[in-house]
């Protein structure tokens, strides 16, 4: 009764959430599955996105902003939202970000040239991992040029296997929430692109960055991350948009989508992710990140959250498999 009720639930949101459901958890028919997702750029969360893009091809007027409102952040989440990328909106906001919209001082020499000048076009990226990483995914997933971004991300891999957006200031250690950014950008790229060597022996390394610590643990000691390195973000609570931020959710959704075989190093993160779920059968909103949200949002910090029940559903169906 409990599953059937919050099936209930998700089905009774935004077509972006909907037609995921159908997809991921139903596995509906095609045909039924693209009608709702076809939906997604003309009503709720999808067309409010597309709306709020300016005419100088913006989101906020900014390349990338702090405030988590900005170009980057829109085309994140429009691919997150599962826009249709053949739809004729869609591919016109595309095209005005690639004719239109530059990065404030970063050239393709990586050095910065100050805050008015007019750097690279939008799809070259700047200099920091963990935002060429959620460029690549937005780029990739609309079938933009994001090589000369690549070949950044593939010289920046670390020798443990992961990324970090301090390198630029001699950093060797890897940071969990640049890693996730990137090891997302490199799957993207795989799917939309096909497989290059490089990347997949990247991307694998990178992988194995985080199976080596269980998701959530500190490799040299066995330590729980309760809170990132600043302090600050816990990545055992979880939270969407995730933007910058890794929690354990975002992990294990990462391995689902990359179809890996779980292994004995995934357990203890999935009994978190069990542990999160509520007696009505839902996952709760336990973090949402600070900044301004592009568009209305209907979830609240501390309340039931169809995106978190969806991607812990979908992440639950894909381990069931393997055990």
């Amino acid at each position: 009764m409990i599953q059937e009720e919050v099936m209930s639930w998700l089905l009774d949101s935004d077509p972006s959430i909907k037609w995921q459901v159908m997809r991921d958890l139903m596995d509906a028919p095609e045909p039924d599955v693209a009608a709702v997702r076809s939906r997604v750029s003309v009503e709720g969360y999808g067309a409010n996105l597309l709306a709020s893009q300016r005419e100088d091809g913006t989101w906020a007027g900014e390349a990338w902003n702090p405030t988590l409102d900005s170009t980057m952040h829109a085309l994140w989440l429009l691919q997150e939202l599962g826009v249709d990328q053949n739809n004729h909106a869609v591919k016109k906001a595309i095209q005005k970000v690639k004719e239109q919209v530059h990065w404030r001082g970063w050239d393709r020499d990586g050095e910065w040239h100050g805050f008015d000048h007019v750097g690279n076009p939008y799809f070259l990226g700047e200099v920091e991992p963990c935002i060429n990483g959620q460029v690549v995914v937005g780029g990739a997933y609309f079938g933009q040029d994001v090589e000369w971004i690549m070949d950044r991300l593939l010289r920046d891999q670390l020798a443990d296997g992961g990324w970090n957006c301090e390198i630029e200031y001699g950093s060797t250690r890897s940071s969990f929430n640049t890693t996730i950014c990137v090891l997302e950008a490199l799957l993207q790229y795989e799917k939309t692109f096909g497989k290059r060597p490089e990347v997949t022996e990247a991307r694998l390394k990178g992988q194995e960055y985080f199976l080596e610590r269980h998701l959530m643990r500190r490799k040299s000691t066995g330590e729980l991350l309760q809170v990132d390195r600043r302090g600050s973000e816990s990545f055992t609570d979880l939270a969407f948009p995730p933007w910058w931020h890794y929690d354990v959710l975002r992990g294990l959704d990462y391995l689902r989508k990359a179809g890996v075989e779980p292994d004995i190093r995934v357990e203890e993160a999935i009994k978190l992710l069990q542990s999160k779920r509520r007696l009505d059968g839902r996952w709760p909103l336990e973090r949402l990140h600070g900044g301004k949200m592009l568009i209305p949002w209907d979830e609240v910090e501390g309340q039931p959250s169809r995106w978190n029940t969806l991607r812990a559903l979908r992440v639950l169906k894909w381990y069931s498999k393997y055990v």
